[in-house]
């Protein structure tokens, strides 16, 4: 079975099965860590891994010189891939913007955004807005973590058709 978006294209399949994890650069990973622990649910999966000296991850990043240590978080089918990098030194340490270029933000799907809202502004997170906009068929609202990374919650409406409780299984 040839998923919608490539049913026009002949000969083609579809080799993507989702978005495998978001990742996140940090200044302190000890700390976001614990955060995204609590604010989250996610575990640390396998192990913190480092790097220096490394020709061949430097390749692989596209980043000469790099030397970091991270971890990859896990909660449901969701993974984060957390680094804090000693080198190079960052162009900014400015957070960035939802306008800005580049990928600014990720977002969590909730079941009951208001008690959430509360209970991750008791763990540090901050947000542009008193309370979660209902937008309709999403109530929502941006936040920053503890480091000023943009994180979106949402709760999808009932009957909309972009819940993550209605995706089919995915094919074999």
């Amino acid at each position: 079975m040839i998923p919608a978006p490539f049913a026009g294209c002949p000969g083609v399949e579809s080799m993507i099965r989702g978005i495998h994890h978001v990742a996140v650069h940090v200044h302190d990973l000890d700390r976001m860590k614990s955060f995204y622990r609590e604010a989250f649910g996610f575990e640390v999966v396998g192990g913190e891994f480092s790097w220096r000296d490394d020709t061949l991850l430097d390749k692989l990043i596209d980043v000469p010189g790099s030397a970091a240590r991270g971890a990859m978080l896990r909660a449901g089918t969701c993974y984060l891939e957390l680094f804090e990098f000693s080198a190079p030194q960052p162009r900014s340490t400015t957070a960035l913007r939802p306008s800005d270029k580049g990928y600014t933000h990720f977002c969590v799907d909730v079941t009951d955004i208001e008690r959430e809202y509360e209970r991750l502004q008791s763990l540090g997170m901050t947000f542009g807005h008193p309370a979660p906009i209902d937008m309709g068929h999403v109530k929502s609202v941006y936040g920053r973590d503890p480091e000023g990374n943009v994180i979106e919650i949402q709760q999808v409406a009932r009957d909309a058709d972009i819940r993550l409780d209605r995706l089919p299984p995915l094919g074999k």
